[in-house]
C-alpha cells in the first residue's frame, strides 16, 4: 500500500471541500444536498474528497436494505449516499479505497445510527465503480441510464433536480424548467435525451447484521450487461484484467 498508510481523513467545511469537486471531479459540479465531507490529506495537504448526503429519491432507498427497525422515521435517518468523490492525481495506487474504508470507521464512531451506505458509478461518463468493489461494496443494480439527462446546450443533469418537489436545485434554475409540468414531458418537449450508457448502485453495510432486500448481483454481471467503463472509457473488467497480465 506504500504511502496510502499516511492519509489522513478528517471532516473539513463544506465550502472547501466543494471548491475541491468542482475543480476535480468529471462532473464540475456539487451536489447540494451533501452534507458531510470529508477531506483526504498527503503531506499536510487536500488531494481528495468524499461526500456524503440524503439520496435525491430517499423514498425508494429505504426499502432497500432491512436494518431490524420498524418505524419510518427510523428506517429514513438509517443511510447516507456517498453522492460525490473526487481526488487530485497525487495521491499513491489504492488511495481511494483506503480514504473509503477510514471515512467509513469515522461514520461508525460519530454516527451510530447509520447503518449503511448507497452509492452510485456514472457508467455513461465515468467508471463502472471499480473503486466500491475493492471497497467490499455489494452491486445491487445494473440498469441502463434514464435518469442522467443530455441538455440541448450539451449541459448534463440528473433527472430528478428538475421535479417541482426538489429545492435549491441550480440546474432547476439554470433551465427555467416550468412549475407544474411533468418532468418528461418538458425534457421532450425542449429536445433533452438520455445519455447512453448505465447506472450501476452499490451498497455496503456498517451495521453486518443488516440485510440487503434486493437481489446482491454478481460483479460480472457488469460485463454481461455491457456495462463496463473504466475513466471514461467503454472497456469490460475482463479486458482490464487481460490488460494487467500483459503488461
Amino acid at each position: 500500500m506504500g504511502r496510502a498508510k499516511e492519509i489522513i481523513v478528517k471532516v473539513i467545511p463544506s465550502k472547501i471541500a466543494n471548491e475541491f469537486v468542482k475543480k476535480h471531479h468529471y462532473s464540475g459540479k456539487v451536489v447540494n444536498n451533501s452534507v458531510l465531507h470529508f477531506g483526504c490529506f498527503l503531506d499536510d495537504k487536500l488531494h481528495g474528497v468524499l461526500s456524503y448526503g440524503n439520496s435525491i429519491d430517499k423514498s425508494k432507498m429505504v426499502g432497500l436494505v432491512d436494518t431490524g427497525d420498524k418505524t419510518k422515521n427510523q428506517k429514513w435517518n438509517e443511510f447516507l449516499e456517498l453522492n460525490r468523490m473526487a481526488f487530485d492525481d497525487y495521491l499513491p495506487k489504492y488511495s481511494e479505497s483506503r480514504c473509503i474504508a477510514i471515512s467509513i470507521k469515522l461514520l461508525k464512531k460519530n454516527t451510530p445510527h447509520i447503518k449503511y451506505i448507497i452509492s452510485y458509478a456514472d457508467g455513461c461518463q465515468c467508471g463502472d465503480g471499480a473503486i466500491y468493489r475493492a471497497s467490499s461494496f455489494y452491486l445491487t443494480a445494473v440498469k441502463e441510464n434514464s435518469q442522467m439527462i443530455i441538455m440541448p446546450d450539451g449541459g448534463i443533469c440528473h433527472k430528478l433536480v428538475f421535479e417541482d418537489s426538489t429545492t435549491s436545485a441550480n440546474d432547476k434554475k439554470k433551465y427555467n424548467k416550468p412549475q407544474g409540468k411533468p418532468v418528461g414531458t418538458w425534457l421532450k418537449e425542449i429536445g433533452a435525451q438520455p445519455l447512453k450508457g448505465f447506472q450501476l448502485r452499490y451498497i455496503y453495510l456498517i451495521d453486518k447484521t443488516c440485510k440487503i432486500t434486493v437481489p446482491i448481483l454478481p460483479f460480472s454481471a457488469i460485463d454481461k450487461a455491457g456495462a463496463g467503463m473504466y475513466k471514461g472509457e467503454k472497456i469490460s473488467i475482463e479486458q482490464r484484467k487481460q490488460n494487467a497480465s500483459i503488461a
